[in-house]
């Protein structure tokens, strides 16, 4: 029996967040990432756009137990999508899929529907981690709506899945978020 994968492309890729397992780098063709929130949430996060000329890098990893409708829920906010034909990987698995938000259903991240700096900090090290710089720098240019805020809950974490990141990961994340001017905002 072949077994059922997903492709995930930001908190997934930091093996720290979860325990599905074993999980293989990947590319999915014609998906770019965006920031953006939803009325299911009211901080923003990371979605897949549909965009022929881009590629993002990721992890497929299996789905627990062949069993979707927990993965469903975990990622409520999203829908899924068939994409074992856009994704190249380095395992057998011949069904993925790709969790995305309906583009009608969302909005770019405002004031009140920032980014977590604890979010982004588990991305950037699940990146740092499994592509090293060259992997956060390309996630970078492949994510959309960097001009968004971003709430820094570091001292008191927001995001249920943060991590310690330790000073080396944080001058990555806070050097590549100067580069791009992004504007932080404090917590209340």
């Amino acid at each position: 029996m072949s077994h059922a994968y997903f492709f995930g492309y930001g908190s997934l890729v930091n093996a720290a967040t979860h325990d599905y397992a074993p999980v293989y780098q990947a590319k999915a063709s014609g998906w770019k990432r965006a920031w953006r929130y939803t009325s299911d949430r009211k901080l923003a996060f990371l979605t897949a756009v549909r965009d022929e000329n881009s590629e993002i890098d990721g992890l497929i990893a299996p789905v627990p137990g062949n069993d979707w409708g927990a993965l469903d829920e975990r990622e409520r906010a999203y829908e899924r999508h068939a994409s074992v034909h856009q994704i190249t990987h380095g395992s057998d698995a011949r069904d993925i899929a790709i969790y995305a938000i309906d583009p009608d259903r969302s909005a770019a991240p405002t004031e009140d529907h920032p980014i977590l700096l604890s979010y982004l900090d588990v991305v950037i090290q699940g990146y740092l981690r499994v592509f090293g710089l060259d992997g956060v720098t390309h996630f970078l240019e492949t994510t959309e709506g960097w001009e968004a805020p971003i709430l820094d809950d570091r001292a008191s974490p927001i995001y249920p899945r943060a991590q310690r990141i330790g000073a080396g990961e944080r001058a990555v994340v806070d050097d590549l978020l100067g580069q791009i001017g992004s504007r932080r905002i404090q917590q209340a």
